[in-house]
C-alpha cells in the first residue's frame, strides 16, 4: 500500500486528488472510497491507499483514513 495526503476534493462529485510522498499525483474518485465506506475526505488528510492504472491515469483505490486533519 501506498501513503499520500489528499490535495484536493469535491464533496459533490466525490472527485479530487492526492499527492503521494515523492509529489506524484494520484486521482480520487467514487470507486476510491466505495468498499470503506468513506463519504467524504478532507484537504491534508494523511491516507493508505492501492495505486491502480486506469486509461492511463493513476487512481487510488481501497483509501483508509489514517489521520484526521
Amino acid at each position: 500500500m501506498s501513503q499520500g495526503t489528499i490535495k484536493d476534493y469535491d464533496i459533490g462529485s466525490r472527485h479530487g486528488s492526492l499527492l503521494l510522498d515523492d509529489h506524484t499525483e494520484v486521482a480520487v474518485d467514487p470507486e476510491s472510497t466505495e468498499g470503506s465506506g468513506l463519504r467524504y475526505l478532507r484537504v491534508g488528510q494523511r491516507v493508505v491507499f492501492d495505486v491502480a492504472e486506469e486509461g492511463g491515469r493513476r487512481i487510488a483505490r481501497n483509501l483508509k483514513i489514517i489521520t484526521l486533519s
